[in-house]
């Protein structure tokens, strides 16, 4: 299994059954509904919402619930049967084990898994698998069906009573109970080779082919993957039994290759140039590494095609483009955490940050390595994340809040800036990075308190550990002069004990005493308070570095509905 499961808890009762099956899937993480489950790896509040986007996301799902509460959150989701991940649920204690979705992506197999794990029988109903004892449509990693409709008519005619041959390499179907004869008129064929059609046989395909490219393959841009596929075609081959798209190392982020990776489905790597220039055949004979025949209409093609004996491992292939992902955690409620930073975070090799917001965003895998450094080394961290990521490793540098806001975006493009006229620039430049936002703590702390930003606002950091206090005076200045709503970050520390109640001083000189001020402390963590004071009222000793100040406009307003207990702050969208 390539992607691991997310097991999901609605209660306290599961949290023992759902660490046991945890201990079945390296990587699987547990998620607990919000308010019901504190012992979690991952927090939600809606289940069908949590449901659908791991489903859309392709993450197989063991749900530890009754059966029928999934089907009907992920109902309005099912179409396309060949391509859903797996879905099981699981009793609460452990007794019962139902395979629900994904009988062509393994998920028999993962119930036979699970239910050895908690030692009970798998509920199984396919009437395949009851009969052969596997699922013959599903066959492991590196392998694909040439027609799941084929399929499904092949198997019933087996279930009739028909006998089949095997032709090829399938040794996963050798303790398969299927009705066998050497000369039966239907076959199961291994084979890179393109289907012809015929109704008598039913086709796998082994992703055993590498395409490489030469730079003038890509001269023309758009419309490479067709050329590909039309290449593929003429030598009898298969696009299902495509693994890899290798091109030289000087088109390392081609637009155009990405483009075609995607659109035939498989994996992107890069090698050295040959030692003559355009020569794809050079390119695969000197990259491959696994007994291959390699196919070309001349050894100066510039798309040429090599078949290995085997299913290729694309990670043995050349060498992958690094990436560099740099992401916001958001406030530090994991349910809070936007999902393609959480899908970034999986799919990195590396993770980087100030070891406070390291920790929160583990737990990690054996197999990834973690940098945690002090808060003040910010370029070096960027330029280490870029060395990492240029060796072509997949690399997530951690923010909290949003990675743009006071945080690690900016340090990040500030080195790749700085590297243009260093060795490493061409290597740094051909890294792809991605800024992922994430929820601020000005954002955060507004939405606990209503809607205090509701018009226009600012954000400033009263640290003059980066710029000078003049110039953070002057802006509050103006801001305060401007009636903006103000959100201070780093509002007091310290080394910086007197910062504050100078910053309230130019502030008060502006607006009147009523002002309304929201304090949010550690808001999306354990412990978070919240208050409503005035400015007036508000002192220094209220403030500390965990602490977001938002000070209200003249317009900002708190009011507490009748019958409530709830208090909110917000500031209307218009002026009087």
């Amino acid at each position: 299994m390539t992607t691991p499961p997310a097991i999901v808890i609605l209660g306290v009762g599961a949290q023992a059954t759902a660490r046991r099956v945890q201990a079945r899937y390296e990587g699987a993480q547990v998620h607990g509904l919000q308010g019901r489950v504190t012992d979690a790896d991952v927090s939600f509040s809606e289940l069908g919402v949590h449901l659908g986007e791991l489903y859309a996301s392709g993450t197989p799902i063991v749900a530890l619930c009754a059966a029928g509460i999934v089907i009907r959150c992920l109902a309005p989701l099912l179409a396309n049967k060949g391509i859903e991940p797996p879905v099981l649920a699981v009793a609460e204690d452990g007794s019962a084990v139902v395979p629900l979705l994904g009988g062509l992506s393994g998920v028999n197999t993962m119930a036979r898994e699970i239910a050895a794990a908690l030692d009970v029988p798998p509920a199984i109903t396919t009437s395949g698998e009851l009969r052969f004892g596997a699922c013959v449509l599903n066959p492991p990693d590196g392998y694909t069906l040439a027609s799941l409709d084929q399929g499904k008519r092949f198997v019933s005619d087996l279930l009739a009573g028909e006998a089949t041959r095997i032709e090829g390499d399938a040794p996963w179907l050798d303790g398969v109970q299927l009705p066998r004869a050497d000369d039966a008129q239907r076959a199961i064929r291994v084979t890179p080779l393109a289907w012809s059609g015929a109704a008598d046989e039913l086709v796998i395909h082994p992703r055993s082919v590498a395409v490489a490219v030469a730079v003038d393959a890509t001269a023309t841009g758009d419309g490479l993957h067709e050329r590909i596929l039309d290449a593929a075609r003429a030598q009898g081959l298969a696009a299902t039994s495509l693994a890899v798209l290798l091109a030289p190392l000087s088109l390392m982020g081609n637009p155009a290759l990405q483009r075609a990776a995607t659109a035939l489905q498989v994996a992107l790597r890069y090698s050295a140039e040959p030692g003559a220039p355009g020569h794809a055949v050079d390119m695969l004979n000197q990259t491959l590494r696994v007994p291959h025949t390699t196919l070309a209409a001349d050894t100066k093609t510039p798309i040429a095609f090599a078949v290995a004996h085997a299913p290729l491992d694309p990670a043995t292939v050349g060498r992958a483009r690094g990436k560099l992902s740099v992401i916001g955690l958001g406030p530090g409620d994991a349910s809070l955490l936007a999902p393609a930073a959480r899908a970034a975070l999986a799919q990195a090799t590396d993770i980087l940050g100030y070891e406070t917001y390291v920790k929160m965003a583990g737990p990690f895998r054996a197999d990834q390595r973690v940098h945690g450094t002090d808060n003040r080394e910010e370029m070096q961290r960027a330029r280490h994340a870029f060395e990492l990521a240029s060796a072509g490793r997949r690399v997530a540098m951690v923010s909290s809040g949003d990675p743009g806001v006071f945080a690690m975006a900016a340090a990040v493009l500030e080195a790749l800036d700085d590297a243009r006229d260093e060795p490493q620039c061409a290597a740094w430049a051909a890294v792809e990075l991605e800024i992922v936002p994430g929820i601020s703590a000005a954002l955060a702390t507004a939405a606990q308190a209503g809607a205090p930003l509701g018009h226009d606002f600012c954000m400033l950091s009263l640290s003059d550990n980066l710029k000078p206090w003049s110039i953070i005076e002057t802006r509050l200045r103006h801001a305060a002069e401007a009636d903006l709503v103000m959100a201070f970050y780093n509002p007091i520390s310290r080394a910086r004990p007197w910062q504050l109640d100078k910053a309230l001083d130019i502030v008060r000189a502006f607006r009147a005493p009523k002002t309304i001020v929201v304090l949010g402390r550690d808001i999306g963590r354990p412990g978070a308070t919240l208050k409503t004071k005035t400015l007036s009222e508000l002192k220094s000793a209220d403030v500390d570095m965990r602490t977001m100040v938002i000070i209200g406009s003249s317009t900002t307003r708190v009011f507490r509905p009748a019958g409530s207990g709830q208090e909110w702050a917000y500031t209307p969208r218009w002026y009087e």
